[in-house]
């Protein structure tokens, strides 16, 4: 190989790598990004749309958990076991150990590190604690570290909450 082919190859890696982060920096250029930390964008719903928000006032609990069924429950609750245990005396998972969960105070696990969001909650799991924190944990209760997406079916979540409450050493009456 003679020293012109050889200065043509090297040339031509390069100009590769120049083309490809002169690439990068033009469009860094070009599109000017506010804030380098965003990782998604606020969608806001148009004027005059009417966006319906659940509170604890609008949910009428008896009917909801009249929908439940406790075997139904122990299907549902499948999703949650990758990260919770549910037997008397079991330990905690990622997640804290659910057995005894409902008409306990949020957060009040000794031997298990919770976010900063559910250790100051100070609430208790009660029916309808419950039902708006499965339908979607990140938006009920506000930085806590739970990943799991939610439960949209009322009647998957009635289910959960009445799997919940039998998985106590005294289960409450149904309101």
């Amino acid at each position: 190989m003679n020293s012109f082919e050889l200065n043509k190859i090297i040339t031509a890696i390069l100009v590769t790598i120049l083309v490809v982060f002169g690439i990068g920096k033009i469009s860094d250029l070009i599109f000017d990004k506010d804030d380098k930390n965003v990782v998604a964008y606020k969608v806001e719903a148009p004027e005059g749309s009417v966006v319906q928000t659940i509170t604890e006032a609008s949910i009428d609990i008896s009917a909801l958990l009249a929908m439940g069924d406790i075997a139904h429950g122990e299907k549902q609750f499948k999703k949650c076991k990758a990260c919770h245990s549910i037997k008397q005396g079991g330990g905690n998972k990622i997640g804290p150990k659910l057995w005894n969960v409902m008409f306990r105070t949020v957060g009040s696990i000794t031997d298990y590190k919770y976010s900063n969001a559910l250790s100051s909650y100070g609430k208790e799991w009660n029916w309808e604690e419950m039902n708006g924190f499965l339908i979607k944990p990140a938006t009920w209760i506000k930085g806590n570290k739970m990943g799991f997406a939610g439960l949209k079916s009322e009647k998957d979540r009635a289910s959960v909450i009445l799997y919940l409450n039998q998985n106590s050493n005294n289960p409450k009456p149904l309101p």
